[in-house]
């Protein structure tokens, strides 16, 4: 049977309410299986890959062919950032995936699902007072076809958040890029930050400077992945993504004074529930305020980063950032941990992200 015509790929999931509960069940525990093997490749110790996970469910639901080799695919490319990880000092000891249904599209033998990704790892010997854990959630739309007899398989996946930047994310990175500003003087360009590990100390005044770096960490967490409703959110497609501004948010809450203007003026730095600098919420925008009123200063290595600093990254070194994170923690072994919306993401180490993307662009802003 045809998709419907006002069905697309690539439009949200409208819930269907007269799909059985059954079938829902069925889509969910499929999903719940592939995405766990991502994550159990990413545990040291783990075997050979895991799609036996998912091809388990014959008769009703299955991997298609192609989507089989997409999962193998990406199992093993998940290994290999293990092993690149394990390099770096760190090895996750186990790993907890949960994944709930949030809508089901069916139209004949087609239909479209939408669901959330609850990802936890847990680090392998944590050093006093470092993180134990790290974790995200991440959404997702996965298609899915049946046969003649009404066997489903998963034919697509198409991670719907903005950024691309789980743990066990595997794609290459598609991210909007921010608007540029004009201005009479230009805007400043960040030196790029090293990701060789381990870097030269330069400690942060983490107590008697002008920002309350507690206070920063203190937003981060408490609003990770339950936004702030005094602010609006920006992980709509066409807005680009929320991780700037869940930055811009966190330094305020630690002392960050607003310096009101245009919204398009990059020396300008403001934002509330009615309106926002372009500096408040864009990438490149954030990093020329930054630079241009001294709030900043770059640091040599990302692994540099303390309490409080920014980080940001260019994925495909185009020479436009895509991404900012804020500094949660630091461990005594030097490796800052950094959260983020867009996946939204707490207290993952940079180690992992430099593992994860070893051609990206790093920036780091000492605050």
């Amino acid at each position: 049977m045809a998709l419907a015509s006002n069905w697309s790929a690539g439009a949200a999931v409208t819930n269907d309410p007269t799909v059985d509960a059954a079938t829902k069940a069925t889509f969910q525990r499929l999903a719940d299986a592939v995405f766990t093997d991502r994550t159990e490749a990413l545990v040291d110790g783990s075997g050979s890959a895991r799609t036996q996970h998912a091809s388990g469910f014959s008769g009703s639901v299955r991997l298609s062919g192609g989507q089989t080799r997409a999962q193998s695919s990406a199992v093993g490319e998940l290994r290999e950032r293990r092993t690149r990880l394990a390099k770096l000092g760190e090895k996750y000891s186990a790993g907890s995936t949960k994944v709930t249904l949030d809508a089901t599209e069916v139209h004949g033998r087609h239909a479209k699902v939408a669901v959330t990704e609850t990802t936890s790892l847990s680090y392998k010997k944590p050093a006093a007072g470092s993180p134990k854990t790290t974790g995200f959630q991440a959404h997702h739309e996965l298609t899915f076809d049946a046969d003649h007899n009404g066997n489903w398989q998963l034919t697509g996946i198409h991670d719907t958040d903005d950024g691309y930047l789980a743990v066990n994310q595997v794609a290459t990175p598609s991210v909007a890029k921010a608007k540029t500003t004009a201005a009479d003087d230009g805007p400043p360009d960040a030196p790029r930050a090293a990701t060789s590990y381990p870097a030269a100390s330069n400690p942060k005044n983490l107590t008697t400077g002008a920002y309350n770096y507690k206070a920063m960490v203190a937003y981060a967490t408490k609003y990770w992945s339950h936004y702030n409703p005094d602010y609006p959110d920006y992980n709509g497609e066409a807005d680009g993504g929320d991780c700037t501004n869940f930055v811009s948010q966190s330094l305020k809450a630690g002392g960050w004074k607003h310096v009101p203007g245009y919204t398009n003026d990059f020396h300008k730095w403001f934002g509330n529930a009615d309106i926002q600098s372009d500096s408040f919420v864009g990438v490149n925008e954030f990093s020329w305020f930054a630079l241009s009123s001294k709030r900043v200063t770059p640091l040599a290595n990302v692994f540099q980063a303390d309490l409080g600093d920014v980080i940001q990254m260019d994925f495909n070194r185009d020479g436009s950032k895509d991404h900012s994170m804020i500094v949660t923690n630091r461990d005594r072994y030097g490796v800052p941990y950094v959260t983020y919306h867009s996946t939204n993401t707490y207290n993952r180490s940079v180690a992992s992200l430099v593992a994860s993307y070893p051609r990206a662009y790093f920036y780091a802003y000492r605050t």
